[in-house]
Formats: C-alpha cells, structure tokens, sequence
C-alpha cells in the first residue's frame, strides 16, 4: 500500500511539472518545490524566536528524582532532575524523539520504560532503561504499533497496547522487565481499541477502555492470568471516557467521563455496592484528567475552564480543598503524584511561558518550580497574552445567536494588521492559550493577529458543542470560519483584505476548505499533513485508524456517504483555489497520507494555481526534529511575508 501510494504521488507531481515549471530542490531529507530562495534578513530575525525549549512531565522515580522530556539537541530526549531547579541529566540520546516515559513506584526493576518510534511512522516501540548500566533493552517486536504502558505494583510488570497480531486491532499485553520474557497476550481485540488504564492494587485485573470515539468508550475489568472481561456500567447510553483508575483499596473506580451530562465529571462507581456519585458536578466544564495518592487521602484534578486549567486538590480525610498558591495562569498537563503521595508533579505553560515542571509539596503548602525552560534570546516583554474573544456566527442556539470561543494574540503597534486565522486539528481538539514561540514572532516580527478559533466539533465546550460538525454536518464548521471573516472585517485594527488561514491534519481540510468556500477573502492559505479528500484518506490511513476515523467522518463504502464526502472534499473543488497555497507534508505520516498532499498540489498547480511545497522523509504527522522544524518556520514565515509584506 505504502509503496502504491508514494508512486501515486510521485505520478500526480509529475503530471503537474509538466503542466507548468516546477524548481525543486532537496536538502537531506527534505523537499521543497516551488519555494522562493530563502530571504536572509528574514532568516536572521527569526533565528531567536526558534530557540526556545520546554519541559514535559513524564513520571516520578522512585528516588524522588522526576523524569522530564526535553530537547538539548535535534529530538526530545529523556532526563533526571534530581532537585528543585537542579541540572537536567540527559539519559537517552537516541536519533529519535521519546513521546512516554513511565517509572514504577519501588525500586524493584531500577529503571523506566519508554516509547519511540522511527521517522514518525508512530510504529512506537516499548523500551526498558537501566538505570543501574544505562543500557536500553527492547521489549516489543520492533515494527508494530504499541502504546499506554502502565506499570504493575510489583514493579516487575507492565501492560501495553499493540497490533502485532494482526496489524489492526489493538491488543492488550503484560511483559515482565525483569524476566527476559516475550510479552503475553491478555485481552485480544476484534479490529478494536483497547488501551490499559490502570491494575488493580492486588495486580490481580486489569482496568481496560475500549475506545470507540471520543464520544463512545467502554470500562472493562479484565482477570489478569485469564482475560476474562466485565463490564463496568454497562448500559445503552453512549459514554465518552477521558481516563479511570481503581480506587487504592480496590473497592471501586474513579473515572472522568460525560455519562448523563453534557461535561466529562470526575465520577467514584463502585461495580459491587451499586454505589455511583459525581464529585465535580459544581463544575460546569470538562475534567480533563485525575491523580490519586497512593494512599487514597489525595484527590486531585484539572478543569478546563474556557480553555485554561484549573486545578484542586482534596484532602479527603479532613474533607477539605486545598488551594496551591500562586500557579500560572494557562495549560495544566500531566498531573503525578509522587510515591509518598505528600508532592504532586504537574507541568504548566502560558502564553508568555514555555512549559515547565512544578511540585505541589502538600504538607507545607508549597508549591516549587523544578525547571526554569529558556524562551531564547528574545526579550520576555515582547510575549504577547492571548485574548479571549466571542464572535457570532451563521446560525442560532435556540433563540439566540450561536457564538463562536477564539483567542487572539494582537501585536503591540498600531494596526490595521494582517491576520492569520490557526485552526486546530482533531476535530475533537481545541485552542488553548499555550507558549508557541514561532506564534510570538509572526505577532511581533511579521505584525499578523493570530486568531485561533474553536469552531463547532471543537472539545471543551460541552457533548452538545462537539456533534455539531458530525456526518452531514461537517461544512457547518467551514461556515463558522465565513463568520470569522466577517467578525474580523468589523475590527478597526484588522485588515479584512491580508487574511491568511493555516491548519493542521483536520485543520489542513478547514484551511483548505476555506480556500474553497472564501478564496476571494482570503490571501492564502497553508495547509499542514491537510486533508484533501475524505474518500482518499478513509481509504489510504493505517488499517488501524479506518474504524476510528469512520466513526467520526462517516463510512466512504456506504454510496451516499461517499458521494456526501466526496462533494465536500477540497479536491473536488480545487479549481476554486486561486488563492496562494503552502502544502507541508511529512512522508511517513499513518494517520494523513502523503497523497493528501500530493493530490493537491497536483491539483492547484494544474489548474495555474501557486502551490508551494514542503515534504520532509523523516517525519510523519508534523515536524518533530529541529532543523525540520526550523525550515518549516522559515518557509511558513517567508510565505506569511510574501502574502503581507511589512509596511
């Protein structure tokens, strides 16, 4: 299949050279067609603003020591911080970025595991790392996918997804670290995806989610030494999951889903009493993840409140809230509580911050910053914070017009400015103010407003909020980018005629889909690992991905679905592009195949369209290596340039 494709690819590129002049060039492992030579000015005022790093929480180590994930060199890699604000040593080296890390809570393997994959292909492979002799021992069978590792109390064990089986469903394995054994297969799925939550704290079962959507997800209580399943609440209500864990004494669970309501809710159930509550029902938003101490006396939690996190902690054995002082204000990830279960590990980015790693030490009431990431050498002050705005769009809630969420990120001089409207992929994600360093330089260097709205289909707003782009549905959210237009042409410090769209994945179909719909307001688009034609990418992503797409775009063997998605795709309508376009693609990419990319350059440059054209072999679904990274930047900003020059 991967090979068909790459000669589809290759034949619809030629067939455009031949229809007009094409300059390519290569450098390494990327391609680039079409591109102007780059402007060395440009390249200079950039360079700064792609210095900047962050850290990741990965995972506590039994020591006290924290696990973080950082980038020294091309790739994030994997390292030890001993103490608060302590150096970060770096433990794996490896050509490829580490995505998961998890340590177990004692100190019997002395060591962790991790995920990587190969040029993003995303076939990630499961690894033990010695702490002892630092050396890397593989676990998986070194081509098949694998995710969610979970370590068992005995820290010997740890249960993982993978389709090595039949290269489609998502099994359920254990593998003793300490053994030299072959995985064991526990749970097999039927073309299904099932990921390894949490054990139980007798390692005995196994808490298991069958993923269906992100609206539809099922709780299992698997035997370990059997496969047997149960189900937890069971029932003919669709249920969206978010994550579950079993409660430290083993009578009941903790789950975060959006059973009976239009928000996800931190739920206790226990199977064997019939017992059922809502902890967070005073919260009338999403729970976006849990943490419990080993003990059970702390509960922890993270609301998405409007798109920026807020977190609470409970005492349960004084009943009472605990307020962390002074944590900024943006994106909560990653919530741990440590061994002892007296320090929570969380890591925090804003705006005007890169992410970073903070404990919670709670019997001081503490909180304490353990990295300090550089922004680069820029000048902080220039970071700019996002605005939250509400813009009305086509159509009504009820009686009243139906409002679209964005946030904004304005330069400091005086416009009119030119505008850049990112639009998230998923669709089932969403804008959140976060630290984007390229985002700050188009806003102070480039002098763009960057508008990145959360259109219907978009998590955060509630289950209602998240079906209202489903099945037919889908161009109802292209229609909220119209309105977007027409929001920003009532803005007298935004310039209605120097508008540009950008997306990602789902977000590379909406850039592209504008383009269709409003090319005539729109200067020009860019289009990352986009979608071009539904039929074409249900047909052409990994076998794994087919049913999981489906479930949200609608089934292409069905004939009126697939006349449906083939009259709203992109390339059925590409001759309406006549507005500049940026196609950026890596080759590996399982979930938007490259075709995707290819048929709509070969499409655009057909019909006398300017198609710009980035491809990288050694990446996947986006750029994760640096110098990929920086190129990307480079060309994204010279195209942003060329579309609106500085005045």
């Amino acid at each position: 299949m991967r090979i068909w494709l790459a000669t589809s690819l290759l034949a619809a590129l030629v067939t455009a050279q031949a229809l007009g002049a094409v300059t390519r060039e290569e450098r390494g492992n990327l391609v680039l067609e079409n591109i102007p030579a780059s402007d060395p000015a440009l390249a200079e005022r950039l360079w700064p603003w792609q210095q900047s790093r962050g850290a990741r929480l990965l995972d506590w180590l039994p020591d006290g020591s924290l696990l973080i994930a950082t980038r020294f060199g091309d790739t994030e890699q994997i390292h030890r911080v001993a103490h608060p604000l302590g150096a970060r040593e770096q433990l794996t080296f490896g050509r490829e970025p580490v995505t998961v890390a998890r340590a177990p809570g004692n100190e019997v393997a002395k060591g962790f595991v991790f995920l990587s994959d190969r040029e993003g292909n995303e076939n990630a492979q499961l690894f033990f790392f010695s702490l002892a002799d630092r050396r890397t021992q593989l676990l998986t069978d070194g081509h098949s996918l694998h995710g969610n590792p979970v370590w068992a109390h005995d820290g010997r064990r740890v249960a993982f997804h993978g389709n090595a089986r039949d290269g489609v469903s998502q099994d359920i394995y254990v593998v003793d670290v300490t053994s030299g054994a072959q995985p064991r297969l526990v749970v097999a799925a039927n073309r299904d995806m099932w990921l390894p939550l949490a054990w139980s704290p007798d390692d005995g079962q196994l808490l298991l989610q069958k993923y269906v959507s992100v609206n539809e997800s099922h709780l299992f209580v698997a035997e370990v030494a059997t496969g047997r399943l149960t189900a937890v609440e069971a029932g003919e209500q669709k249920v969206g999951i978010r994550s579950a864990r079993f409660a430290p004494d083993g009578h009941g669970i903790w789950l975060v889903s959006d059973r009976g309501g239009e928000f996800a809710q931190l739920r206790f159930v226990d199977p064997a009493s019939g017992e059922a509550r809502v902890v967070t029902d005073h919260i009338p938003w999403d729970i976006e993840e849990f943490d419990l101490s080993r003990d059970g006396r702390y509960l922890a939690w993270v609301a998405n409140i409007d798109g920026t996190s807020r977190l609470t902690v409970i005492d349960q054995a004084l009943r009472l809230e605990l307020s962390p002082p002074q944590v900024p204000a943006g994106q909560i990830t990653d919530l741990r509580f440590d061994p002892g279960g007296t320090r929570l590990a969380f890591a925090v980015e804003t705006p005007q911050s890169p992410r970073d790693v903070y404990v919670y030490e709670l019997p001081r009431n503490e909180l304490v910053r353990w990295t300090e990431s550089e922004v680069g050498p820029i000048d902080r002050s220039k970071l700019v914070t996002a605005e939250l705005v509400r813009y009305p769009t086509w159509d009504r809630a009820g009686r009243e017009r139906r409002m679209i969420p964005a946030f904004v990120y304005r330069p400091r001089s005086p416009g009119p400015h030119p505008v850049l409207i990112d639009i998230h992929g998923g669709p089932e994600a969403q804008a959140r103010p976060r630290f984007d360093a390229f985002l700050q330089f188009v806003v102070n260097e480039l002098g763009y407003t960057v508008v990145t709205p959360n259109v219907r289909g978009s998590s955060g707003y509630g289950r209602t909020w998240l079906d209202l782009d489903n099945g037919r549905q889908r161009e109802d959210a292209v229609r909220d980018i119209g309105s977007l237009l027409v929001w920003i042409g009532l803005q007298g410090d935004l310039d209605r005629r120097r508008v540009v769209v950008r997306g990602g994945s789902y977000g590379g179909y909406m850039a592209l889909a504008s383009l269709v719909h409003y090319g005539d307001r729109l200067a020009g688009g860019i289009s990352v690992v986009g979608i071009s034609n539904f039929v074409t990418f249900l047909r052409n992503t990994a076998g794994y991905r087919q049913d999981l797409r489906r479930a949200e775009y609608g089934d292409e063997r069905d004939p009126g679905m697939r006349r449906f998605l083939e009259d709203i795709s992109p390339l059925t309508r590409a001759r309406a592009i006549r507005s500049p376009l940026l196609v950026v693609q890596g080759l590996n990419d399982p979930r938007v195949p490259a075709s995707e990319s290819g048929q709509i350059v070969a499409a655009v440059r057909a019909n006398g369209g300017e198609a710009w054209y980035l491809a990288a072999r050694d990446e996947g679904h986006g750029f994760r290596r640096k110098p990929n990274r920086d190129v990307y930047d480079q060309t994204v900003a010279q195209f942003l340039a060329h579309l609106a020059p500085l005045r």
